[in-house]
């Protein structure tokens, strides 16, 4: 599914995954980073149907 440029323009860009990730992290929130197709960067979703959400260190 195609990101709307509405919702990418709105969003957080991170240029690597590994950045979105720790934003992510930092959050509390379940949280996952994706490559937005518009933009070419990262950004964060709470989307998680039929995504492998990893589990919490700890």
């Amino acid at each position: 599914m195609r990101t709307k440029l509405s919702v990418c323009l709105k969003k957080a860009r991170f240029e690597t995954k590994e950045d979105a990730a720790a934003r992510a992290r930092s959050s509390g929130l379940p949280l996952l980073p994706y490559r937005c197709d518009r933009c070419r960067a990262f950004h964060l979703t709470s989307r998680t149907k039929g995504k492998r959400v990893p589990r919490p260190d700890g």
